[in-house]
């Protein structure tokens, strides 16, 4: 068997519940060998215990903390774990196609690429309807001189048979960390994820740091994943979502970025960037989903504007205070289990 080019960083994106689904779809429709690290940051009993049965039959490394993690927390743990020329960020709760892996590697090797995104897919069923087909990822000044940090996706949410034709492989400035392949050469240039982006904007920060080294950053639809939200928030998914999209998390991001980047604070991007995270956020609130029931959606969308979502923001506050949230501790990590020596394929 070739050694693997590719390490596969398995790490928790919102939830933990899709987390199965995803590993186990992953070494069925993953024919290319490969290595993976499974950093599990303070997942519930009934995923720890399978995340270590898992390790123990397929003979990946698994790492575990008590705390929760940040994405960039948990994809830099991953990192020091991989021998391999590439690594695959890989969020539980993405789903992969079939032979997805080995066009990332190609189109790596071929144009040397640092970055390497797939075609990203939302929702059910998979494949159906895009997430983005790369996009816009940069720094600009407006017409009075204010820096502001540019995102925007190209075919957002639109069906992919109405595009017209397929897509094909192009360099682009945005990718994703749903999935995608990054060359370890980018790290041993530009340093670890920056962990000072608590859950925002890390995406863009690779993006535009590897565009900054003069590397560059590809679209390869003949990859292809779907990013599959929850149908609705477990018990045990509840605490971890609201802190990943917690106020603490998300302006303790967006300062990094202003400071990084040197962008204007208090630019309109800025705070839609903001507003998005609230609005995903408020996604898992089971009050918002019990009012929609009982007076109907318009009513509801009235009163969100006017007091709901002051006092959601509010009490994500008192349940995250920025004075406890807004910083990482160092985390202790356990080895759970470390990779056998033969390479990973599907089972």
């Amino acid at each position: 068997m070739l050694r693997p080019k590719s390490t596969i960083a398995f790490v928790p994106r919102e939830v933990f519940s899709t987390t199965e689904r995803a590993l186990a779809t992953l070494y069925e429709r993953t024919k290319t060998p490969f290595d993976l690290v499974c950093v599990d940051g303070g997942s519930p009993l009934q995923i720890q215990s399978y995340l270590e049965r898992s390790a123990h039959e397929r003979g990946f490394t698994l790492l575990r903390t008590e705390q929760y993690l940040t994405p960039n927390q948990a994809r830099n743990l991953a990192l020091q774990y991989v021998d391999t020329p590439y690594v695959v960020f890989v969020d539980n709760d993405a789903i992969v196609s079939e032979n997805w892996l080995a066009p990332l590697e190609r189109c790596a090797d071929e144009t040397g690429a640092w970055v390497v995104g797939p075609l990203y897919f939302e929702h059910e069923p998979e494949q159906h309807r895009l997430h983005m087909a790369g996009g816009l990822c940069r720094v600009q000044e407006d017409e009075l001189g204010r820096r502001y940090y540019l995102e925007r996706h190209h075919h957002a949410h639109r069906v992919y048979r109405e595009i017209g034709g397929q897509l094909e492989r192009h360099e682009t400035e945005l990718i994703e960390f749903h999935t995608v392949l990054v060359a370890m050469a980018a790290f041993e240039r530009l340093g670890p994820l920056d962990e000072r982006l608590l859950g925002h904007c890390e995406h863009g920060d690779l993006c535009l740091s590897v565009r900054q080294a003069g590397q560059r950053v590809f679209l390869e639809p003949r990859s292809r994943i779907t990013y599959i939200p929850p149908q609705r928030l477990e018990k045990a998914d509840r605490e971890f979502f609201f802190l990943r999209w917690s106020e603490a998390w998300a302006t303790a991001s967006m300062r990094r970025m202003v400071e990084k980047w040197n962008l204007c604070p208090d630019h309109p991007e800025v705070k839609a960037s903001l507003e998005w995270i609230r609005e995903h956020r408020r996604y898992g609130s089971t009050t918002l989903a019990r009012l929609r029931k009982l007076v109907g959606r318009k009513l509801t969308s009235s009163l969100q504007k006017r007091l709901l979502n002051r006092l959601e923001e509010a009490s994500n506050r008192a349940q995250f205070p920025p004075q406890k949230f807004g910083f990482l501790a160092s985390p202790h990590v356990k080895v759970v289990s470390r990779r056998s020596a033969k390479p990973s394929q599907a089972a």
